[in-house]
């Protein structure tokens, strides 16, 4: 049985049906085509399908698509504006706060909401921050580096093309 789904993603007004087992992360993923939303282990444990919705950095695996009935989400799609990268997303490539890239975009949404509740974070309130995250490839070093970068207002302006 599908039911009615009303609710903003990135901006844009979604109006939609859904299956009541759908969740958030299918219905970003499979109907709207953002794939910048990773699914790695389906139990809200490593943070790379990380959203925000309502101004909080929730996990998106874990959460059916009904309980964002009328919410605001953002995803990392929503965090540039038209061609400009976002000052996290630009800071972590500068600091080379990735490798493989699986779980960039879910630490990308979790840093810049980090950021945005304690903008003055300590490198310890940082690394606690994103304890949710995993990463598997950097031990963390640049992940945070790119986080304080941004933090000091370091970042350049980049072109999503770039």
């Amino acid at each position: 049985m599908s039911i009615p789904l009303q609710l903003t993603v990135n901006g844009k007004a979604v109006k939609t049906s859904v299956d009541s087992r759908t969740l958030l992360v299918q219905l970003i993923r499979e109907e709207l085509q953002l794939t910048g939303t990773h699914v790695g282990c389906d139990t809200a444990q490593c943070g790379a399908c990380t959203v925000h919705m309502n101004g909080k950095a929730v996990k998106s695996c874990s959460m059916l698509a009904l309980q964002a009935q009328g919410a605001s989400v953002t995803t990392i799609e929503g965090l540039s504006t038209g061609d400009t990268m976002h000052p996290m997303q630009v800071a972590f490539r500068e600091c080379h706060g990735l490798q493989c890239g699986f779980c960039t975009t879910g630490m990308v949404m979790s840093a810049v909401k980090l950021l945005e509740d304690k903008p003055k974070a300590t490198e310890a309130e940082i690394r606690e921050g994103l304890e949710g995250n995993i990463c598997r490839c950097t031990g963390y070093q640049n992940i945070v580096k790119s986080i304080q970068h941004c933090q000091a207002g370091q970042t350049a302006t980049a072109n999503v093309t770039a």
